[in-house]
């Protein structure tokens, strides 16, 4: 029994470092970052000091134990209900007084006070605070609440091994508050001594610039734009790489699976089925995201999204939404299911539901690959309108487009940034549908006026290029590009099931597509395409390898050899820069994949509420499409 596991709670004001103290604890990956509100949902982790274990508890960050969103109720009610055997209170070393506040209710509880649960203060983030001039009295902050208080820094391990023997420590001890009463801003005035009064004055000119009405609107565009052409161009020899090194395999597996007396039947199924597929998803999703989800990060560590949420609170204002909802969109950059999941920060519950309703308009990490393709494969088509033709025959990866595009010959470094532009130009048609269908929401469905909510700016820090880059890649890049793979070769392995199975003289995949394409031919796009996107559900990441197999097997075997073999094949099945263009609307705009679908339904408790997040932007990709189609037929 002396051994049995005890329960102990992080608790603190948002953005204070608690999962950076769990994840140093528990050696777990719980996401971090410079903002307010990454931590939306508890996470539990085992810790272990000497011969004792434990079980360590991160909970929302909250400014108040008076609860106005979920999370805070979590949190709330975790602590009031006596769940924790030890309360790890978690301060900002550079704003101490702030987190005296919710110390001083968390003392007022009666859970802790009946129960004289054991306190630990750990004030973190004190390399911060020394950096800035601020320096703390701990014995006397020590005297004054008569439990531990440890200065800490959660990146120094010796700082964590003395808060997990503190804990241990203080199992099994009463502790009695009734005589303990303090003033935050007293106690705070007495134990912070401040050497440098103007520490903050770079931050403040620094906010003046990214915070500005118009500099913050232009800094916000060309961050955007810069970030997606390093990734586009950055992106085109890995990927060129990966295609030859994949797809050469191909044939070597199906002589292997020949040799080891597969039938043909099994050999389709398995190679030119799944394993085709697979290789287009890896060699297209990889390079692209260990690029964007890297420069992402830095953005985030560095403390800039909440300024940009600081700067769209104003237009999600005139459309009566909340400008947290620019965080939530931020998030499903990444992935739709994290953004609906994050919407939990937002206060007022029809706010909320406006963001997790439009949350889907703005492209996760499975339609960038596939956005990124179409604007190649569009510029190379403008190269061929333009006169000057098509890449040589056999040229491999997505450098062969480069060299074709924008009038048939400029410089990849032109190209790459033509693209970039493209791609910006995409995400803000995104971000001004958000907008708009947030006016639409809140003035029917969901009427109602904008709340008036708190939005922590957080200081500038340097970010840690070793450790983006390793939690970028192990965290978001292998992680999406695992769940992709693993929905890649089962479809894959549908589709050439779909087309190798022939009913009434016609296969099923035919018989799919043929009853699709006359909305198709509406809207720009053909039935092959939209059978795609409907087979695609489980993930977006497979809607062209999708379109791809579905061409091959019902028209010319062609090898695969990279991105000008793709154009000429798509070419061949009538695909012009209007097709291409539509597609790209069609991808930005259309159904949420299936794990997003799933999120929004347990999040919202409502299938009502989830078919209309679904209808939502697949009406607005229909009409935008075939607008975009009359508009293309009239001029041209």
């Amino acid at each position: 029994m002396e051994h049995r596991p005890f329960t102990a709670a992080l608790a603190g004001n948002p953005n204070v470092g608690k999962s950076t103290i769990f994840n140093g604890l528990t050696g777990l990956r719980q996401h971090t970052g410079n903002w307010s509100g990454v931590t939306v949902a508890p996470a539990a982790g085992q810790c272990r000091y000497g011969e004792q274990d434990f079980l360590l508890v991160d909970l929302p960050g909250t400014y108040s134990l008076d609860a106005h969103s979920r999370e805070e109720e979590v949190t709330r009610d975790f602590l009031s209900q006596g769940h924790a055997g030890v309360i790890i209170a978690v301060c900002d070393a550079t704003c101490l007084e702030r987190g005296l506040y919710l110390l001083k209710q968390i003392l007022k509880l009666d859970s802790v006070r009946d129960r004289g649960t054991p306190l630990i203060l750990c004030v973190n983030l004190c390399d911060e605070a020394r950096k800035k001039g601020i320096v703390i009295d701990f014995g006397l902050l020590q005297d004054v609440l008569q439990f531990p208080v440890l200065p800490c820094c959660a990146r120094r391990p010796e700082d964590l091994e003395a808060l997990k023997q503190a804990v241990c420590e203080s199992v099994g001890t009463a502790c009695c508050y009734d005589c303990l009463d303090f003033s935050p801003k007293q106690l705070a005035r007495e134990t912070v001594r401040y050497t440098n009064i103007n520490y903050r004055r770079r931050e403040e000119i620094l906010d003046r610039i990214v915070t500005g009405r118009f500099t913050g609107s232009l800094l916000m565009i060309l961050l955007l734009l810069g970030v997606f052409w390093l990734t586009m161009a950055g992106a085109n020899i890995p990927s060129e790489l990966l295609w030859k090194l994949l797809f050469s395999l191909e044939d070597r597996l199906a002589a292997a699976l020949t040799w080891l007396g597969a039938s043909d039947f099994l050999t389709g199924l398995l190679v030119h089925g799944a394993y085709r597929v697979l290789a287009w998803v890896v060699s297209v999703m990889l390079p692209p995201m260990a690029i964007f989800f890297p420069l992402f990060t830095l953005l985030e560590d560095l403390g800039y999204l909440p300024r940009v949420a600081f700067n769209m609170d104003r237009a999600f204002m005139r459309c009566r939404a909340c400008g947290k909802q620019c965080l939530t969109m931020a998030m499903g950059l990444g992935c739709n299911a994290a953004g609906v999941v994050g919407c939990r920060i937002i206060d007022s519950p029809r706010e909320r539901m406006i963001a997790i309703l439009t949350n889907a308009l703005i492209p996760c990490n499975g339609r960038f690959p596939t956005l990124v393709t179409l604007i190649t494969l569009f510029f190379m088509a403008g190269g061929l309108w333009a006169g000057g033709g098509a890449a040589a025959a056999g040229e491999p990866g997505i450098a062969a487009a480069a060299r074709t595009a924008i009038s048939g010959g400029s410089s990849p470094l032109l190209t790459s940034l033509a693209s970039a532009l493209m791609l910006t130009a995409l995400i803000l048609l995104g971000v001004a549908a958000t907008l708009a269908c947030s006016w639409l929401l809140s003035h029917t469905l969901l009427k109602g006026v904008p709340s008036s909510f708190t939005l922590e700016l957080p200081p500038y820090r340097r970010p840690q290029i070793g450790r983006v880059i390793v939690r970028s890649i192990f965290d978001r890049t292998l992680f999406v590009l695992g769940r992709a793979a693993a929905v890649a070769a089962p479809a894959g392995a549908l589709i050439w099931l779909l087309a190798n199975t022939h009913l009434g003289g016609q296969s099923l995949l035919l018989s799919l597509t043929g009853a699709l394409d006359p909305l198709g031919r509406l809207m720009g796009l053909d039935g092959v395409i939209l059978t795609a996107f409907l087979l695609g559900f489980p993930a977006n990441e497979i809607v062209l390898p999708i379109i791809l197999m579905t061409y091959l097997e019902t028209g010319a075997l062609v090898e695969m050899t990279g991105t000008t073999t793709l154009f000429s094949l798509l070419t061949a099945h009538g695909w012009t820069a209007k097709t291409m263009l539509c597609m790209m609307i069609f991808c930005l705009f259309h159904w949420p994949c299936s794990t997003t679908c799933l999120t929004i339904r347990k999040e919202t408790g409502s299938w009502r509420w989830t078919a209309a997040a679904m209808a939502l932007p697949t009406l607005l990709g229909i009409v935008l499409c075939a607008l975009t189609n009359l508009v293309c037929t009239v001029l041209t």
